[in-house]
């Protein structure tokens, strides 16, 4: 069984697909830890992410793999250092790229063919696991998404302001939602939910709910 949970960046995805994971006693993929890792090696690697075919070399050498829910990139731990501010601000240029979107599907749907999982991303039921017997995406209005994303950030030490977070949302769901290759967009037989005024527990349990019966 694979359930997928897409939806922009604040929406509560990731939340939520991790909880419904460990409700159901499946595995959780984290897509969008891949996508940040790559981010992550462009950066070491000094190439800038507007090079494509450079970037696409990186993802095509990078070894990416879970250790539990621990990400690994190249066989070392970067779960601290996919969630930065720097990070974040050249992920959806990375993710746009389409060798790069090319090797993460592959990668993904191996982690797929291993059994069960609830995995989130922004085009897991539309061109990942278009066949999925439960596709969800996950939405909320960006001023919803902002304060959520504005409180995660301040928790972990960022300086960011609302309105700052606010614009980076509004620019990454332009970059997503019209890129060429395998645009942010609900699959056609998913259900759509609004979680503006909802609670992550609602959210788990409206979704647990529509899988368990």
């Amino acid at each position: 069984m694979i359930i997928t949970i897409d939806g922009p960046a604040g929406s509560g995805k990731s939340t939520v697909a991790k909880l419904l994971a460990q409700r159901l006693n499946v595995r959780f993929l984290d897509t969008g830890a891949m996508y940040r890792a790559i981010a992550l090696a462009v950066l070491q690697s000094g190439q800038e992410e507007s090079d494509a075919q450079s970037v696409a070399w990186i993802a095509h050498d990078a070894e990416i793999r879970f250790d539990d829910e621990t990400i690994l990139l190249n066989g070392e731990s970067v779960a601290a250092e996919i969630r930065t501010p720097e990070v974040t601000a050249i992920s959806s240029v990375v993710a746009a790229n389409p060798d790069v979107r090319t090797r993460l599907v592959e990668l993904q749907r191996a982690v797929g063919h291993q059994g069960s999982l609830v995995t989130e991303g922004r085009d897991q039921g539309s061109v990942v696991f278009p066949d999925a017997e439960f596709k969800f995406f996950v939405t909320a209005s960006v001023d919803a998404r902002a304060r959520r994303r504005h409180r995660e950030l301040i928790a972990g030490g960022s300086s960011l302001t609302l309105a700052t977070v606010r614009t980076q949302l509004q620019q990454r769901d332009a970059r997503d939602e019209n890129r060429e290759h395998a645009p942010m967009k609900p699959a056609a037989d998913a259900v759509i939910m609004d979680t503006s005024n909802m609670s992550i527990v609602q959210v788990v349990d409206a979704v647990a709910t529509l899988v368990e019966q």
